[in-house]
């Protein structure tokens, strides 16, 4: 027999305390970011957030609607065993792959697999915990710039078994948030030059 409602006990309660304060992520940054503030203070960590996956059989139709339920524009791309074999994102989706595949199928957009778009695991940059953890804002904005791309994700390995598991994520638009750009659109582009204009504004004569 199953459990009920009476097996359980409800738990004692009490009004708040003058002075309570909250519980913050291990990694908040208390004062604005800005581009000296060290970079896990604009790294998305999936210790603390989750992780935007999918899985390649999933037509881009369904990505799509799950990238603007979550208010992300990258989904990390799983296999059965849960392992990352790729990563889409909102880019995959409005550029030239989903038109090329639909062309040369002879199928419609909502019939175009995630699989067919993503970019794969052994095209995939990454960049290991240990140096993020000694880097700067700045060092993953010129990164990013550098590599051309609007997201980087971060690598650890576990203590216990050596298995290489994605800790978190950079953003270059999350990262201009944070300190404080207001983007008018998100190309990749415009982006960085915000980024660019605003230290310039910010930094002495």
């Amino acid at each position: 027999m199953g459990d009920s409602v009476a097996d359980f006990r409800p738990l004692a309660l009490s009004t708040l305390k003058p002075g309570t304060g909250c519980a913050r992520p291990f990694f908040s940054a208390p004062n604005p970011v800005t581009i000296s503030s060290y970079a896990l203070e604009v790294l998305t960590d999936f210790r603390f957030v989750s992780a935007g996956v999918i899985r390649a059989d999933i037509d881009i139709d369904m990505a799509t609607q799950k990238m603007i339920a979550r208010g992300m524009r990258s989904l990390l791309v799983v296999d059965a065993q849960e392992d990352v074999i790729g990563i889409i994102t909102s880019r995959d989706l409005i550029g030239d792959r989903p038109y090329d595949v639909m062309k040369r199928r002879g199928v419609l957009f909502a019939d175009v697999l995630v699989r067919e778009v993503m970019t794969g695991a052994d095209q995939i940059e990454v960049m290991p915990l240990q140096d993020v953890l000694h880097a700067r804002v700045g060092d993953i904005v010129a990164t990013l710039k550098n590599s051309g791309r609007q997201h980087a994700l971060v690598v650890e390995e576990e203590s216990v078994s050596g298995k290489a598991t994605i800790r978190g994520v950079f953003s270059a638009s999350q990262i201009a948030r944070q300190l404080g750009i207001v983007l008018q659109q998100h190309e990749l582009a415009q982006t960085f030059a915000e980024i660019d204009r605003s230290i310039t504004l910010r930094s002495p004569p």
